[in-house]
């Protein structure tokens, strides 16, 4: 526990002033984050980090992190869509010449974790540009739902939510999770620090709130396939970068298609 806290305060320290600072400050922290997560993945695969395949995953990830303003000076057509084709088509001709090494299967999970990863932080630089206000309520989201789903879960929960995947979660602390991330979502539009109606932003922080519960399932069904704990090391008593982010990479999609960002 005590672990726990002094990296949790660590990592506080650090973050916030990023957060706050937003611009090249996020840019970078995002692409490093990204980077970290991608080679997380290829670790559970069992896959070697200066293969031609952890080397492409991991480049085609961080082109999709980068800024778009990142390729300006490139042909129009040399695009972020364009670019991740190229990394995806290269991994499948990587499957022709790695000797059985790298099957199709493999390189269809690793295309796919390039999208997930690549996409969920972009999409966390492009909400830090909108306005401080709404990173903070889109991460306060995240923060709430699982701190009321905690407490809540461990004083009312008995109904195993996806007792599978992960056996300590309960619906009872799914919907207090999700209560109160809509009562902190609501007093933000209160106080004027995201620019929608009440109404709006409950809809908004419910579905967000779902969203971010489906996040962290899938990173711990991701953990169950692969048979490891944590998807990291990184964070010593918290796990790796996907542990702490798992919520946020789908969140993020999720207030992109509503328009948030």
């Amino acid at each position: 526990m005590k672990q726990r806290v002094i990296t949790a305060v660590v990592a506080l320290i650090i973050f916030i002033p990023i957060i706050l600072l937003g611009g090249p400050f996020i840019e970078i922290a995002a692409l490093v984050l990204a980077g970290v997560a991608m080679s997380e993945v290829l670790i559970m695969k069992k896959i070697l980090l200066v293969s031609p395949e952890a080397i492409l995953s991991i480049l085609g990830t961080l082109f999709l992190v980068a800024p778009k303003t990142w390729l300006h000076s490139l042909p129009s057509q040399i695009n972020t869509p364009a670019i991740f084709m190229v990394f995806a088509i290269a991994l499948m001709i990587r499957t022709v010449f790695s000797k059985n090494r790298l099957n199709f299967d493999d390189a269809g999970i690793l295309t796919l974790t390039m999208l997930y990863i690549g996409v969920g932080f972009n999409l966390f630089v492009q909400a830090r540009t909108i306005g401080l206000g709404m990173i903070l309520y889109l991460l306060l989201t995240v923060w709430c739902t699982d701190s009321g789903a905690y407490l809540i879960g461990r004083k009312l929960g008995k109904r195993k939510l996806a007792p599978q995947i992960s056996p300590n979660k309960t619906w009872e602390g799914s919907i207090g999770g999700t209560v109160v991330a809509v009562i902190v979502g609501v007093i933000f539009s209160l106080l004027g620090a995201i620019n929608h109606g009440v109404v709006a932003t409950v809809l908004f922080s419910f579905v967000l709130s779902i969203a971010g519960q489906m996040g962290d399932l899938i990173e711990s069904a991701l953990k169950r396939f692969y048979g490891v704990k944590d998807s990291g090391k990184i964070l010593p008593g918290h796990g790796g970068i996907l542990d702490r982010f798992d919520s946020l990479l789908l969140v993020l999609p999720m207030a992109y298609l509503f328009g948030l960002l």
